[in-house]
């Protein structure tokens, strides 16, 4: 995206990825929920199996995770544009073949395409849209006319655009849920499945890329089975039991206390942590502002002051977490404790008033509780600002002046420990006279009701990259409010917003990029449109003794190894 690859052209592997790691074994991964597609590329796409990107459907290009944003060849051999992006070639790899043998050519490509681009995901349509002609003169060759487009990532994000078979894609039924094998180019075939309880991967011996430097050392279980649980607490007595190999632990408690039984005393099980080197991203409340109740910041900035994540973190987590105060929290690009530049200010001087003073100071932060769990200053301050906002509590509940309306809402979540938060937060909410009704829901319906925004509130999460761009459209771009499935959960409509993802798409140098993105943070923060919540600094995770993986992890890896372990093996008996 900015500067020169780290990588060089003859470069024969991945950094964290060992090339002489033996292949073969099998490798049971747990998951919660359950599934009833296996299209990840639909607007159902909430509901599909885990493990098909990357294991199944491949992309033109590949990732380097020790890297922010550079993409190295996989089905596209070649690449070539212009320093202002106004066009990309692509030139694919001859021997590049689908699962069933066919070769995958320029009609592939642009099959993909036209198709993600009239009934694919937000994403797809959004920067697909973009693009002012394609050409694919022969069958290895596609020619991407993007004048005007003003885009400087648009060739990276058509670069990872998957690959389908046109000869094995039902067109007509692309948009439904759908269970039928589909048929990709990655390392692994669908061998059996069962809908909604397990799918089973297995490595395909006439793999076409097994000797790409971006396949090298990777792929190398010859069988991955992935069970589907109903619950975490059937999960982790899965785990414990030996059933499944490897864990990945978010509960802090379990962290704590759950790792002292049998199998880790004697060796059978090891529990590790490592460090994660992207911005720590943001989890947290979302209000739909496309609720009437929720319009007002100051309504939502009220309840945001009685989310108590000081008595929360001593007495639910052991203290191991810590409260997220940016979408970008510990890196570069935050706001966080950070006055605005010149440059920054310039930037936003274009929309006055879209950044409060505080936060255009960096001296904002999540209000702070005395740990007792019945703050009162920060109780006063939540009235206050709902006085201003139109609002007074009258027979011990909180009213609109107006029309005498109780403020109640609901708050959907997907598993107990999202209950377990939202009854905490409600409870603290019925202090000031707030009614927030707790509903939890099955994995299914949470994601029909999240892709049609049929919510009051919901726990979001917003994964950071190094290098936002494209994504962010389809998180917090107006166009994004009403498109179904869309991620902008909020139902967020800024002029600044969209102004500043545009100024992030066209930056020139990492410089021009820091400002620009710290200068959308604060934007962002300024909305309220999330009661933050918090973050870990590690990742936690326990595996079988059986298991081994590099010593070297990913530095820009949302997971550290990837939902099916790309980088692991398994040891010899």
């Amino acid at each position: 995206m900015h500067g020169d690859p780290a990588l060089p052209a003859d470069f024969t592997h991945l950094p964290y990825a060992n090339p002489g790691a033996p292949k073969g074994g099998r490798l049971v991964i747990g998951a919660q929920g359950a599934f009833d597609s296996l299209n990840p590329f639909n607007l159902k796409a909430g509901s599909t199996a885990q493990g098909l990107n990357g294991n199944i459907f491949q992309a033109l290009m590949a990732r380097n995770l020790d890297e922010p944003f550079a993409l190295y060849g996989q089905i596209a051999q070649t690449i070539e544009t212009d320093a202002d992006r106004s066009h990309v070639t692509f030139r694919l790899d001859p021997r590049a073949r689908f699962s069933d043998g066919t070769p995958i050519t320029a009609k592939d490509v642009r099959f993909t395409f036209d198709l993600l681009k009239s009934k694919g995901r937000p994403q797809y349509r959004s920067a697909f849209s973009l693009v002012k002609a394609l050409e694919t003169p022969d069958d290895l060759t596609l020619r991407y006319d993007l004048t005007g487009a003003g885009d400087l990532e648009l060739p990276l994000i058509l670069a990872l655009m998957p690959v389908l078979s046109q000869k094995h894609t039902d067109i007509e039924r692309f948009s439904e849920t759908s269970l039928t094998i589909p048929v990709g180019s990655g390392p692994y075939v669908i061998a059996a499945m069962e809908p909604g309880q397990s799918l089973t991967l297995k490595r395909n011996p006439d793999y076409w890329g097994t000797d790409l430097p971006t396949s090298k050392g990777l792929y190398n279980f010859d069988e991955i089975r992935i069970e589907y649980f109903r619950d975490a607490t059937s999960l982790y007595e899965a785990f414990k039991a030996g059933l499944v190999d490897y864990r990945d632990e978010t509960n802090p408690s379990r962290w704590r206390n759950g790792y002292d039984f049998p199998a880790i005393r004697d060796g059978r099980m090891k529990i590790e942590r490592g460090a994660l080197g992207l911005p720590k991203g943001l989890q947290g409340f979302a209000f739909n502002t496309r609720r009437p109740l929720f319009r007002d910041a100051r309504v939502r900035e009220a309840l945001s002051y009685m989310f108590d994540f000081e008595w929360i973190n001593v007495n639910l987590f052991g203290g191991l977490y810590t409260r997220t105060k940016s979408f970008f929290d510990d890196s570069e690009l935050s706001s966080s404790a950070r006055p605005a530049s010149p440059r920054e200010r310039d930037l936003l001087a274009r929309w006055p008033g879209a950044v409060r003073a505080d936060i255009m100071e960096g001296a904002w932060t999540p209000p702070q509780h005395d740990g007792t769990g019945r703050d009162r200053d920060t109780a006063r301050k939540a009235l206050a600002l709902l006085n201003q906002a139109g609002y007074a509590v009258r027979d011990g509940a909180l009213r609109n002046k107006t029309t005498g309306a109780p403020f109640a809402f609901e708050i959907m979540v997907g598993d107990r420990a999202q209950e377990r938060l939202a009854v905490n937060f409600a409870g603290s909410l019925a202090r000031i006279g707030v009614e927030a009704r707790v509903r939890l829901v099955d994995e299914v319906q949470y994601q029909r009701r999240r892709q049609k925004f049929e919510f009051d509130m919901m726990i979001g999460t917003w994964v950071a990259s190094a290098s936002p761009g494209n994504e962010q459209r389809s998180r917090w771009g107006s166009t994004s409010a009403d498109q179904e499935a869309s991620f902008n959960l909020a139902g967020a409509r800024s002029p600044a917003i969209d102004g500043l993802i545009a100024d992030m798409l066209a930056a020139r140098s990492h410089e021009d990029f820091v400002t620009v993105v710290r200068a959308y943070d604060r934007v962002l923060l300024s909305g309220f449109y999330v009661v933050p919540l918090f973050h870990a600094s590690e990742q936690w995770f326990a595996y079988s003794a059986r298991l081994a993986h590099p010593a070297q992890t990913p530095r820009y890896a949302p997971h550290l190894f990837g939902f099916t372990l790309d980088s692991w093996w398994r040891q010899a008996p």
